[in-house]
């Protein structure tokens, strides 16, 4: 058999039991359906109760379209924990390193069904963000910055769900990841950046770099440009899956 027809179809078989899985457990596909509706949910409700008095919604458009997103991103986050996560916690990972034969295959479907995933949830989210915020907020959010933060706003949930499945990969442990991940984001990340002197680094972890490149304006206190930041999480976002793959092969030099 031609070997790239055979791993194709390892590829195929891999990537299909991950969608199965997905569309069958509750766990895995309420994280992304809490994303669609908090983030054009909240930006929605927020604009139209604070839209006309709140500068910081208007000030830049970009916090306001997006103002649902600092929630909305939190499901995402468990959801790239929970795509592997979940088979550590129940030891259910030796039975799928068992069914595929290569782990690369194995890893690689599920870092494909989490990026297809969050694409998806990122466009959608983002189109609903930006209606409910033109038909709440009065004023300009059309300008040159629309097509970055546009392409930001979907290109963001996919690399920080990939980011979270990669390091949760390289603890091998769900607890760990939660505990790591989803107060790094939703708290303390947001937290120190507004702490005089820590901001200098936080503004390089990869969710404060890639909700950079959502706004509309600049930050003098920010030491890159908007595209930067998108590029400095996928940076980010990549160490972590290439670690997560190494990772995969030494459970399969382990024999787990």
């Amino acid at each position: 058999m031609n070997p790239t027809t055979d791993a194709g179809s390892v590829f195929r078989h891999a990537l299909r039991a991950e969608r199965i899985k997905f569309t069958t457990l509750p766990s895995l596909w309420i994280p992304p359906l809490l994303a669609l509706l908090l983030t054009p949910g909240i930006t929605t409700a927020v604009g139209a109760a604070l839209g006309g008095t709140e500068p910081h919604l208007t000030d830049d458009p970009g916090a306001g379209v997006y103002y649902g997103l600092n929630f909305g991103q939190l499901p995402m986050v468990c959801f790239g924990i929970l795509l592997i996560g979940l088979e550590f916690n129940t030891r259910m990972i030796g039975t799928s390193l068992s069914a595929v034969p290569s782990r690369g295959h194995l890893y690689g479907a599920k870092l494909t069904l989490a990026a297809a995933a969050a694409l998806v949830v990122g466009a959608v989210g983002t189109a609903g963000a930006f209606a409910g915020y033109a038909a709440t907020v009065p004023g300009e959010w059309a300008g040159p910055a629309l097509v970055r933060s546009a392409a930001a706003g979907v290109l963001y949930p996919a690399l920080l769900t990939v980011f979270c499945l990669g390091v949760t990969t390289l603890l091998g442990n769900l607890t760990a990841a939660m505990g790591l991940l989803t107060p790094t984001v939703f708290l303390l990340s947001p937290l120190l950046g507004g702490i005089p002197g820590a901001g200098r680094v936080v503004q390089f972890l990869p969710d404060r770099a890639g909700q950079y490149a959502l706004h509309y304006a600049d930050d003098p206190q920010i030491a890159y440009g908007h595209w930067t930041g998108l590029l400095i999480t996928a940076a980010w976002t990549t160490a972590a899956a290439c670690g997560g793959l190494r990772a995969m092969r030494r459970y399969e030099a382990a024999g787990h």
